[in-house]
């Protein structure tokens, strides 16, 4: 059992080094050596339990996306308005994007197409599904008006959240991603929700996205 928490402990770490030093100088840039010394292990500990820098690169994104997933069934099993869970969604996500170094590494991985010789796909065909469904229980609900169709929401909501977040890294380390996508969404909510229900969905919006905003300062 000892020996078992320390080989936990020690992949932990691995994975919080890879996620420190592709953060520094990304990807490609990022070496073995590098990310053994940010997580102080030895070149044989981290051989023991990844074979080269790619497979670190998929468990990162694996757990990123184990993390985000399970969050994510929380959120929607709690229940409510399928608009809200969707706003939920997101903000969950900025809220991770800024303080969970896993999440922030697997989210860059996915997003970097040098990382891998063909794109990871399966994180957001899962994101696009999940996004779908709740599109369409928004429109059997009557919270939106329907005029576009569910699987073609989701499939703008998550590239558009994905550019934004993006566009943020860019220009302030997503220090701004939280509002940001929250003016996303004030300008989703006004193509697609009735205009006599706006009101209620901005404040909605409001509140979900302060809320999120407290749990980051």
């Amino acid at each position: 059992m000892v020996q078992q928490e320390r080989a936990r402990v020690t992949r932990e770490n691995i994975m919080l080094g890879a996620a420190d030093v592709i953060r520094r100088v990304g990807y490609a840039n990022a070496t073995l050596g590098d990310i053994g010394e940010a997580a102080g292990v030895t070149k044989g500990a981290l051989y023991f339990h990844f074979q080269s820098k790619e497979d670190i690169a998929r468990a990162l994104i694996d757990e990123q996306h184990a993390t985000t997933r399970a969050a994510a069934i929380e959120i929607i099993e709690s229940g409510g308005p399928a608009v809200e869970l969707m706003m939920r969604l997101c903000a969950d996500l900025v809220v991770r994007l800024i303080d969970d170094p896993i999440v922030r590494a697997g989210i860059r991985l996915t997003t970097d197409s040098s990382t891998f010789d063909a794109p990871i796909q399966d994180p957001y065909k899962d994101w696009m599904t999940t996004f779908e469904q709740l599109a369409a229980q928004a429109a059997g609900a009557g919270e939106t008006r329907a005029r576009v169709e569910p699987a073609i929401l989701a499939r703008f909501i998550i590239p558009a959240f994905t550019g934004v977040q993006l566009v943020s890294e860019t220009f302030s380390e997503r220090k701004d991603l939280l509002e940001r996508v929250h003016e996303m969404w004030q300008v989703l909510l006004a193509a697609i929700v009735p205009p006599d229900t706006l009101d209620d969905w901005f404040e909605a919006a409001d509140r979900i996205f302060i809320v999120h905003a407290t749990a980051v300062r």
